[in-house]
């Protein structure tokens, strides 16, 4: 095996491994990643050796810290330019695809999320059937803070978090722990980091059988019995605060809820953080934000990914991603100079042309 591929691919017995190699950029999924990790759960899903596969990152830092923002940043749009979709919809279009693939796998997927998981991360780990996540755990949606929106499947995912708490984390980019997780339902074990060689040790083990049923109760069974004590887990700022922020964000309009959370005058950090991201994020995403959870709520999940697939293509194309990025990333002034300026310059007719299929033809994922 070439270890200096960007996905490392192995077997542990019946277990299959592939693990994330891109340690210096924090795992950080690009075309090329995204291209073998997919085509290499097909060739497990049709060999029979294989009964369960399991999904981590290389190093202690993270499991994927997103997706390749720079490749998109020198493909995408400025402001008032005339767009190119052929990246952005080659990217988007395989990287939803990859998503969707591990959302409908029939095999057990184990997914590692110790360290950092966001964006792209989240999308490999939130359709896994089982999703650890340890005490170093770190999670966020941060897209706000770049022009972008909660994607990867984020429609799907943050409409089935408790209360509002879906709302309020794609609205601030707030970011969550490994117990905040399990509270989200966004992770289904918490294990210890340093456990990480004694849980693949264990899975390997496992006497399977050719019922996938069966080997995915297996899994659970065994990951259960080296889950942390209750007293051994961070504390939840989800669980802590879940109150405050569905008081926050109880308003029937978007320009309400978001008042209302910039406007928190408390010496509560993680809420003094969620309202200064809200404040100084892209004012186009609130909106996308609010529409995608309104829109998504009675969609299938292939739909939620069609629908995503064309919000990140007229995004990049749009401009906002481009100036958020260029500001925090690139020049890094962290002075985004957003067209329009403020949350109440943009018009419903800008946030409607976001959900617009931007090709003439076929959409790339009818076939989902």
């Amino acid at each position: 095996m070439d270890q200096d591929s960007p996905v490392l691919f192995s077997r542990r017995g019946a277990l299959a491994v592939a693990t994330l190699n891109l340690p210096k950029a924090l795992n950080a999924l690009n075309l090329q990643m995204i291209e073998l990790l997919s085509t290499q759960l097909d060739v497990w899903a049709d060999d029979d050796d294989v009964a369960a596969v399991w999904i981590d990152g290389s190093g202690d830092k993270a499991l994927c810290a997103g997706g390749d923002v720079v490749a998109l940043y020198q493909q995408s749009t400025p402001y008032g330019e005339v767009p190119d979709y052929r990246y952005t919809t080659d990217f988007f279009s395989r990287e939803y695809r990859l998503d969707y693939k591990i959302h409908t796998y029939a095999k057990p997927i184990v997914v590692w999320g110790g360290g950092i998981v966001m964006g792209g991360g989240i999308g490999i780990m939130a359709g896994a059937s089982h999703r650890i996540v340890t005490e170093t755990t770190r999670m966020a949606m941060p897209e706000i803070t770049i022009g972008l929106f909660p994607d990867v499947g984020a429609s799907w995912f943050l409409n089935r978090m408790p209360g509002r708490l879906g709302l309020f984390l794609g609205l601030t980019g707030a970011q969550f722990n490994g117990a905040d997780a399990l509270f989200a339902r966004m992770a289904d074990r918490i294990i210890a980091q340093d456990q990480r060689e004694l849980v693949l040790q264990s899975l390997s083990v496992l006497d399977f059988v050719a019922d996938c049923t069966a080997n995915h109760q297996l899994v659970d069974d065994c990951l259960k019995g080296l889950e942390l004590s209750p007293l051994q887990r961070p504390e939840s700022a989800l669980r802590e605060h879940y109150d405050q922020v569905q008081q926050l964000t109880d308003f029937s309009n978007l320009p309400e809820v978001c008042a209302a959370v910039t406007a928190y005058q408390g010496v509560d950090k993680w809420l003094q953080r969620a309202a200064t991201t809200l404040a100084g994020g892209s004012p186009l995403t609130p909106w996308i934000v609010w529409e995608q959870l309104r829109r998504a709520r009675h969609l299938s999940l292939a739909d939620v990914f069609r629908m995503e697939l064309n919000l990140a293509v007229n995004l990049c194309a749009s401009g906002h991603f481009k100036e958020g990025v260029r500001a925090l990333l690139i020049d890094k002034d962290r002075a985004p100079k957003w067209l329009p300026a403020s949350l109440g310059e943009i018009n419903p007719q800008q946030v409607a042309d976001c959900f617009v299929s931007p090709w003439n033809g076929e959409q790339p994922l009818a076939d989902l």
